[in-house]
């Protein structure tokens, strides 16, 4: 309920400065809110480090247990800023998939 009515007063306040500074045809969020996890970038399941002991992805998003399991969503960062980390994912994929193919090609997984 509090997370509702906080989100209730965010839109009003938003909504109030973009007035303040001159904005027109302000669009509000709907009343009903989505729900969890439908608007946010879930993160840090399944730490990226070197040691296994520490962490569960190499630096190239693969498992170190298993050879031909990559994750290449926000699982691993342990956290994030408030930018969207949409691009860092993409970019995390791409890596992946490349060394995926060079793996693939050498005969590792």
């Amino acid at each position: 309920k509090n997370e509702r009515e906080l989100a209730k007063q965010l839109a009003s306040d938003a909504s109030q400065m973009l007035q303040s500074a001159g904005a027109t045809n302000i669009s509000l969020p709907p009343e009903e809110l989505p729900p969890g996890g439908f608007g946010i970038h879930e993160m840090g399941t399944a730490r990226m480090g070197r040691d296994p002991s520490m962490s569960f992805l190499n630096g190239h998003n693969q498992s170190h247990e298993v050879a031909n399991l990559f994750l290449t969503d926000g699982a691993c960062m342990p956290s994030t800023a408030a930018q969207n980390p949409s691009l860092t994912f993409m970019a995390l994929t791409a890596r992946a998939a490349n060394y995926a193919v060079q793996q693939m090609k050498a005969g590792a997984i």
